[in-house]
C-alpha cells in the first residue's frame, strides 16, 4: 500500500495528527522534495527519509520528473510493500505527481491511501480573508497557457517558482486583464514570521525579489477588467431583451443578413489597408453579427452560439487530419486536396458539377467565376496556356461586336458575360485575384478622374462643359503621373 500524506502550507503546526502518524511509524518514507519548510521539523525529530530533488536536476521538464516519481513509487511500493509518499500541502491539490500516481496504482491493483492536509488554498484563503464560494479557479503556472481564465472568478496560481514562470504568467494574464489589474503577490503563506502578502500591479509580478518555490499569486474577480466574449453575449442579451433597443428585438436573420455581407467587406477593405486599428473595429463588427444570428437563433429555439462554435470546432477537427490526427500529408498542396475531398463527403457531393452548384450565388461574380473554373480545371477541362485564354477574350470580343448593335438583351447582356468569364480565365491562370486586379483598376481610374476635376477646377472651367477631347488630353496627363 502507498499512504500518500500532506505535509500543509509550511508550519509544523499546520501538521495532522494523520501525517504525524503515519511518517512515524513507517520506515519507507519518500518525500518529493526537501525544499518545503516543515521538513525541518522531520529532521530535528529524527526522520528518516529519501527525496526525489535530484531528479528536478536531471529531468527535462516538471512533468517527466513527476511521471518518474510515481513510476518509481510503484516500484518501490511492490518491493517494500508499505510505504509513505509525503508532498507540500494537501496531497490532492495541485500535486500532478500524486493524480500520476493514483492512476498507475489503478491499473497495478495497489491500494493508494490518502491522507488529508492543509493545503496551501487554505492558508491563503485565510491569509487574503477570502471566501470560496463567491467562485475561485486555481492554476497551476505551469499549465497557465492552456487554461481560459475569467475576470468573474478569483484565481489562484500555484507554483509560481521563480522570475521566469512569473514572466509567462504575466504575459498569460495580459491576454486578459489590463496590466495594471491589482494582484496579490503571496509568499509562504499560513508560515509564521515568512509570509509576505503585498498587493502589486500585474505588470510588476515578475520583477519581485523574493519569487521562490512558496510564491502563488491572486487574481480578484474584477468584472470591469476587459471585455471579453460574455460580455458581448451579454450585451446582445440586453439588446435583444425586454428593456433593450426595439429595433434590434424586431430583427430577423432575413432582415440583418445584408449588414453581415457589409461587415465582412468592410473588414477585407481594413486588411487591404493594413490598419490595423481598423481591423479590430470591422472584425469586432463580423464577430457581432455571428452574435447577432446566435441570438436570434436561440430567440427562435433552433440553434444558439455554443452551436455555432462547437460545428465550427468540429468541422476544424475533421478537415485537418494531419493535425488531429495520424494522417500523413507532405505540403499544403495535398492539405486543400484532402479539404476538398472531406468536404465533398460531409455535403453529399457526388459530382463536380454538384459542387459548382454548392458554390454561393451570393458571392461576387468574379470571385464565384474563379471558383468555377477552378473547378473544372481540376479534371482538366481548362485552357493550357495563358495564350489560348487570351484568343478567347478575343473571340468573345468579336461575338460582342456581333450583337451589341441588336435588340434581343438577354443576347447582348450572355455575351459580355461570356467575354468577363473569359478574362476571369486569363487572370487565374495568371495567378492574379481578379476582385483585386479591377479594384486596383477602379481606385486608379478614381484618381486620374480627380486630376482631370481638379485640372479643370485650377483652369476655372466647368468639367461638364469640357468637350471629351479636352478631357483626353488631361486623362492622358494623368496616366503620365499616376500609375
Amino acid at each position: 500500500m502507498i499512504k500518500v500524506v500532506g505535509l500543509g502550507p509550511g508550519s509544523k503546526n499546520a501538521l495532522t495528527l494523520g501525517t504525524l502518524e503515519a511518517v512515524k511509524n513507517s520506515q519507507n518514507i519518500f518525500f518529493r522534495t526537501k525544499k518545503h519548510p516543515v521538513v525541518e521539523y522531520f529532521d530535528e525529530i529524527g526522520i528518516k527519509y529519501s527525496t526525489y530533488d535530484d531528479k528536478y536536476e536531471t529531468g527535462e521538464s516538471f512533468d517527466e520528473v513527476y511521471d518518474f516519481i510515481a513510476r518509481d513509487l510503484v516500484s518501490k511500493a511492490k518491493e517494500l510493500k508499505d510505504i509513505v509518499y509525503a508532498v507540500p500541502g494537501h496531497p490532492l491539490v495541485a500535486e500532478k505527481s500524486v493524480q500520476i500516481l493514483i492512476e498507475l496504482c489503478e491499473k497495478e491493483n495497489i491500494k493508494v491511501d490518502i491522507v488529508p492536509a492543509v493545503s496551501f488554498i487554505d492558508a491563503l484563503m485565510e491569509s487574503l480573508k477570502i471566501d470560496p464560494v463567491k467562485g475561485l479557479k486555481i492554476v497551476d503556472a505551469f499549465d497557465i497557457k492552456n487554461q481560459i481564465l475569467d475576470k468573474r472568478l478569483g484565481i489562484v496560481i500555484t507554483q509560481v517558482y521563480n522570475s521566469f514562470i512569473a514572466s509567462d504568467v504575466k504575459l498569460a494574464l495580459l491576454e486578459y486583464y489590463k496590466d495594471d489589474t491589482e494582484i496579490y503577490f503571496v509568499r509562504a503563506a499560513g508560515i509564521e514570521n515568512e509570509e509576505s502578502v503585498r498587493k502589486i500591479p500585474l505588470y510588476e509580478l515578475d520583477r519581485q525579489s523574493d519569487i521562490d518555490y512558496l510564491t502563488s499569486v491572486y487574481v480578484p474577480c474584477d468584472i470591469n477588467n476587459n471585455k471579453d466574449f460574455y460580455d458581448l453575449l451579454n450585451i446582445m442579451e440586453i439588446l435583444r431583451g425586454e428593456n433593450g433597443c426595439p429595433w434590434d428585438r424586431e430583427q430577423s436573420h432575413d432582415t440583418i443578413k445584408r449588414a453581415l455581407i457589409e461587415e465582412c467587406y468592410e473588414a477585407v477593405e481594413a486588411i487591404e489597408k493594413n490598419d490595423d486599428d481598423m481591423m479590430v473595429e470591422e472584425l469586432g463588427d463580423v464577430l457581432f453579427q455571428v452574435v447577432f444570428h446566435a441570438k436570434i437563433g436561440k430567440d427562435e429555439g433552433y440553434f444558439n452560439i455554443n452551436d455555432v462554435i462547437s460545428g465550427i470546432c468540429n468541422k476544424m477537427i475533421e478537415r485537418h487530419p494531419h493535425v488531429f490526427k495520424n494522417e500523413q500529408i507532405k505540403n499544403s498542396t495535398e492539405v486543400l486536396q484532402k479539404w476538398d475531398e472531406i468536404k465533398r463527403k460531409q455535403q453529399d457531393l457526388n459530382s463536380y458539377t454538384e459542387e459548382m452548384k454548392h458554390i454561393p450565388k451570393i458571392l461576387p461574380a468574379l470571385i464565384r467565376a474563379e471558383k468555377v473554373q477552378k473547378k473544372a480545371s481540376k479534371v482538366g477541362f481548362d485552357f493550357r496556356n495563358v495564350e489560348e485564354a487570351l484568343d478567347k477574350v478575343l473571340e468573345e470580343t468579336r461575338e460582342v461586336k456581333d450583337v451589341y448593335k441588336g435588340i434581343i438583351r438577354d443576347r447582348i447582356a450572355e455575351e459580355v458575360g461570356d467575354l468577363i468569364f473569359s478574362v476571369v480565365n486569363i487572370a487565374r491562370l495568371l495567378d492574379i485575384d481578379s476582385e483585386f486586379a479591377l479594384n486596383y483598376t477602379i481606385d486608379k481610374f478614381i484618381k486620374r478622374f480627380y486630376y482631370i476635376e481638379k485640372a479643370a477646377k485650377d483652369k476655372n472651367l466647368k468639367i461638364e462643359s469640357m468637350s471629351l477631347e479636352e478631357m483626353n488630353a488631361l486623362w492622358d496627363e494623368a496616366k503620365l503621373k499616376i500609375q
